[in-house]
């Protein structure tokens, strides 16, 4: 039976930063998965669909180069080219994670581990303990009851290894993972129909950017349905057909399943060894503790915003908590979120709604349009920032929607993380000509100072 400070329960995003943070602080650590290294982000979800976004990109600047002067031809997208050169970008960065997990002493075991004691877990056979053990086993790709994912009907996992472009598909989910790929799909040729029951695409951000999403995507000729939930869906040789609960019905080629992700924790034992759960989540306090001494939970795991950046920093604090440096706590709101579609969405904080809820009409709000920008007219792109603040204090939320505007949100999550007032921003120099400028004047404005914008 091996022995170390850490043992730690699955090898994804907050697993490894984890494992990663706590070797570095002179920790002995077993990192256990079953699968490879860097888990659902770097293999099936935010690398290689970002490979894809970019692909999507580059296809979209061949057919619109004549507007910039540039005479291009598009011939179409050559999927196992595309698949290559994402698998290219997932195996550079695989093998880098590999060379660091090694130089960093940490022992990695391959196999499905299973909670069999408090701090013990079990892998083919072998049991390993810790000091501390540390929940990380992330997510999986949900699906709607009595909806069997198989065939035509896939999540993201299949439609990441298509081999081909649809001719149609239709995108049952408008959240992060349903627009990403629609936006994919779209720019490469297919046309798209998503189906999302709740009143806006993307309904977790504020209200505005949701719209202009919507407008954009109308543009786009993205076609949606917005407020109708889903009832059935049938399938044959030749395609798809979804029944709504309004009695329409939708057919195309493929379905992609996009209705969220699920904890990662059945049948791990868990509930076995006593840890509070709920519908599947694991239950930790402010500082990712279970309610069992010495065990942790980081990750998609966790109740709350399930993105893998939030997941480092979850690894990151579960180490520095358990070597005794009393980390700060981290809070949702204050995580950044950007969503990569054709146009981005970047945000951070409270959307105008909830600062409203909190404060009631003790807010300024203020929309710079990116129309006003240099960079952005050089992009050919529009969109706006949106910028929410407590009447005559700090930045409470920042919302953005553009080409490439998820560039912009490290600022705007120290803005709004350091709690700085407008007057702090505005002195700042943003460099010409950049989209960062947009975030600069939009401070400028709030300020009492504008300079391209009205107050």
């Amino acid at each position: 039976m091996a022995h170390a400070d850490l043992v730690i329960l699955g090898g994804g995003s907050g697993g490894y930063a984890c494992a990663l943070r706590a070797a570095e602080l002179g920790k002995s650590v077993i990192l256990i998965d079953k699968d490879k290294l860097g888990g659902t982000c770097l293999h099936r979800g935010c690398i290689p669909t970002k490979a894809l976004l970019h692909a999507a990109e580059v296809a979209d600047n061949t057919k619109e180069s004549e507007s910039f002067g540039v005479r291009a031809t598009f011939e179409g997208i050559d999927m196992v080219k595309v698949n290559e050169y994402r698998d290219g970008v997932v195996g550079r960065l695989y093998k880098g994670l590999q060379g660091l997990v090694k130089s960093r002493n940490v022992t990695f075991v391959e196999g499905a581990g299973r909670l069999v004691g408090p701090k013990t877990v079990e892998v083919n056979g072998e049991q390993y303990t810790g000091e501390n053990v540390v929940l990380a086993t992330g997510s999986y790709s949900r699906s709607l009851p009595g909806l069997e994912i198989s065939g035509r009907i896939m999540t993201s996992d299949q439609a990441l290894n298509l081999d081909y472009v649809p001719k149609s598909v239709i995108v049952l989910g408008g959240g992060v993972i349903g627009v990403e790929f629609a936006s994919v799909w779209k720019s490469f040729g297919a046309d798209v129909t998503i189906i999302e029951a709740l009143p806006h695409l993307v309904p977790n951000e504020d209200e505005a950017v949701s719209k202009a999403l919507e407008r954009a995507f109308r543009k786009r000729k993205i076609d949606f349905s917005l407020g109708v939930r889903f009832q059935s869906a049938t399938q044959d040789d030749n395609g798809v057909t979804v029944t709504l609960e309004d009695g329409t019905t939708k057919t195309a080629d493929l379905l992609l399943v996009a209705v969220g992700r699920g904890p990662n924790t059945a049948d791990m034992g868990y509930e076995e060894q006593g840890i509070a759960m709920e519908r599947g989540w694991v239950l930790v306090d402010d500082r990712l503790r279970t309610n069992v001494p010495g065990v942790f939970a980081v990750g998609d795991i966790t109740p709350g915003l399930q993105l893998a950046h939030r997941g480092f920093q979850h690894g990151i604090f579960v180490a520095e908590e358990i070597a005794g440096m009393n980390p700060a706590v981290i809070a949702d709101v204050n995580i950044p979120r950007v969503t990569y579609c054709e146009p981005e969405v970047g945000s951070i904080g409270l959307t105008e709604a909830q600062a409203r809820e909190e404060h009631g009409n003790n807010i300024n709000v203020y929309e710079y349009n990116l129309g006003g920008n240099g960079k952005s007219q050089i992009l050919a792109t529009t969109g706006f920032i949106k910028i929410v603040q407590v009447t005559d204090g700090p930045i409470i939320g920042i919302h953005m929607l553009g080409s490439r505007i998820g560039e912009q949100i490290g600022e705007a999550q120290l803005i709004v993380n350091w709690e700085a007032f407008p007057e702090d921003v505005a002195p700042l120099v943003h460099a010409h000509p950049t989209q960062n400028e947009a975030m600069g004047e939009a401070h400028l404005a709030l300020a009492g100072k504008p300079l391209h914008a009205h107050a």
